[in-house]
């Protein structure tokens, strides 16, 4: 069996002496792994780092075999990501992310947003609003999006303001307000393509996806955030306090 795609190196371990076994993303397979002979010498290691974008070429006699993974360089990301504490752990979190899907299912949508976020991760007022974005759209293929497009109580498209955290769903500032204590803020910015959200807008989106992420994917699998989002968060929130 035989396939070619592209891909994104979320990362790699070592196997044997001379090998490692290489975890991608890519456009047309999902998150697949395969065996990259020969991938700890000189010449591959600076190839097979996260962030890389990559021509794949997959072989193996049967489907449900580890494969072998043939790797030719696209985009060289990996100096530029290394050299931003933002980017280091944005790619570990996006790779996190995608972990939580299960393997060869393919997700074109994901697979062009992490590409975006790649390109972008060194640049904080651009990575921030991405990555969050990114994990709006995981929730929605892992079966927990949320709905912010109309008013949960009122069916209003308008002045939606917060976000029910037992339903997921959207709410009117107006009929929302009795209970505001209890509901979780709408940033502007995750609703219209035209606002820019400022560094409370950001965090509080954040608190919203980790919200649902803890409540429908991480409780009910026995697992915790991983430390890799708050690291950075940190480093982002501290970029929003420099004007960067």
């Amino acid at each position: 069996m035989e396939w070619r795609d592209e891909g994104i190196i979320l990362g790699a371990r070592k196997h044997g002496e001379t090998s490692v076994v290489l975890e991608t993303m890519t456009a047309e397979h999902g998150r697949y792994l395969g065996l990259v002979k020969g991938g700890r010498s000189r010449r591959m290691q600076p190839l097979l780092q996260p962030g890389n974008r990559v021509e794949l070429v997959w072989r193996a006699r049967l489907s449900e075999h580890l494969g072998l993974f043939q790797v030719e360089p696209l985009e060289q990301n990996t100096a530029r990501l290394l050299a931003s504490a933002l980017a280091i752990h944005g790619i570990q979190l996006a790779a996190a992310h995608l972990r939580l899907m299960p393997e060869r299912d393919p997700h074109a949508g994901l697979y062009e947003t992490l590409k975006v976020i790649t390109s972008h991760l060194d640049d904080p007022d651009v990575a921030g609003p991405l990555m969050v974005k990114f994990e709006l759209a995981l929730l929605e293929e892992l079966g927990f999006g949320l709905d912010l497009a109309r008013c949960a109580l009122t069916g209003n498209r308008e002045k939606l303001a917060f976000v029910s955290p037992k339903s997921g769903r959207a709410v009117t500032r107006e009929a929302g307000a009795p209970w505001q204590e209890k509901l979780l803020p709408l940033p502007a910015f995750l609703i219209s393509r035209t606002e820019s959200p400022g560094r409370e807008a950001l965090l509080d989106a954040y608190r919203l996806t980790g919200h649902f992420f803890r409540r429908n994917v991480y409780e009910p699998r026995g697992m915790d955030e991983p430390d890799v989002r708050q690291a950075f968060l940190s480093v982002l929130a501290r970029s929003g306090e420099e004007g960067l």
